[in-house]
């Protein structure tokens, strides 16, 4: 009777540790490769890489469970995915950009549609000092106040739709990009930037949405997002920047075809995750600078006081040679 009662006693006392360990160790393993996550239904594997950083908020409930229960096998599994989290995401908080001077500088702003008055966003914009400006989700008829405000200033620029580029430098071989929405979610330009021209892209991808019966509504936004990644693959400029909001995070796997092969100029020059939206509070950044042939020497996302639900990103870039 001593020893069956010693033997469940140490049964219960393991059992705290195991019962913290499974969903640690589970919770690690999707830190580590959140791409074995099935895709389906509701393409819950890109909702979940969309949120990845904040998976790290269920160590601290993790530890603080093992330490209620006294449990050192707990606690020990509960470090595991914050090593995890760690090495994944604790790089992007070490100061970026190699501290070079930068030849030229962009500027992406979704203005929110209607939450922003043209003069305002104009003031801001200039006050930035970029030299090429990527506006989104400009409503039409707002757009001449826009040409208006920021004319004198930047004095080349190219329009479609809700889309506008702006420029201090000539503009050329300007062309609408009809990636398979209902309007142009791309317009590009050959810009004659400082060391070479550089094929622009200013961009917004359809939206997404987060819906109880359709889940992660990411179809269109994923079809857009390959059609553009075809274009820039195809794109015979040495040098290429896409600028704008691309409704979802680089670890979705639905903006795989862009991050495969361009750049982010946040990983390469930036500090901390660059979340952009919502601007109140951000959780997620949507609203990227990628490269190609060029480097980023800083991005900073900007503080918004104008009323848009997103944060402009400015970026530092000059040649990859250093040129």
């Amino acid at each position: 009777m001593r020893t069956s009662t010693r033997g469940a006693a140490a049964c219960g006392a393991r059992r705290p540790g195991l019962r913290i360990a499974v969903p640690a160790l589970l919770l690690a393993g999707l830190l580590a490769f959140p791409g074995v996550l099935p895709n389906s239904p509701g393409h819950l594997g890109s909702l979940a890489e969309t949120a990845l950083p904040w998976f790290g908020a269920l160590v601290p409930v993790l530890l603080g469970w093992a330490a209620m229960r006294r449990s050192v096998v707990g606690v020990a599994a509960a470090l595991v995915p914050g090593v995890v989290w760690a090495c994944v995401f604790l790089p992007g908080y070490l100061p970026g950009g190699d501290g070079a001077r930068a030849d030229f500088h962009v500027l992406t702003f979704n203005v929110g549609g209607d939450r922003t008055a043209p003069a305002e966003v104009a003031r801001q914009v200039i006050g930035t000092g970029a030299d090429v400006v990527a506006l989104e989700k400009v409503p039409a008829s707002a757009m001449p106040a826009y040409e208006r405000a920021l004319g004198a200033v930047y004095p080349h620029h190219v329009t479609a739709n809700t889309l506008g580029l702006w420029s201090r430098y000539p503009v050329r071989g300007t062309a609408n990009l009809n990636l398979g929405g209902a309007w142009p979610h791309a317009v590009r330009a050959l810009v004659a930037t400082p060391g070479g021209d550089t094929a622009v892209y200013a961009v917004r991808l359809p939206s997404v949405r987060v819906r109880a019966d359709a889940g992660f509504t990411v179809d269109a936004r994923d079809r857009s997002a390959a059609e553009l990644a075809g274009r820039v693959r195809e794109d015979r400029a040495a040098r290429v920047v896409v600028l704008g909001d691309l409704n979802g995070s680089l670890r979705d796997r639905g903006l795989a075809p862009l991050a495969r092969q361009l750049a982010a100029a946040q990983r390469e020059a930036g500090r901390g995750p660059g979340f952009t939206w919502p601007a109140a509070f951000p959780l997620v950044r949507i609203d990227h600078v990628l490269l190609r042939g060029l480097t980023a020497t800083g991005s900073t996302v900007l503080a918004d006081h104008l009323g848009s639900d997103h944060r402009p990103v400015l970026t530092g870039l000059r040649g990859a040679d250093g040129t």
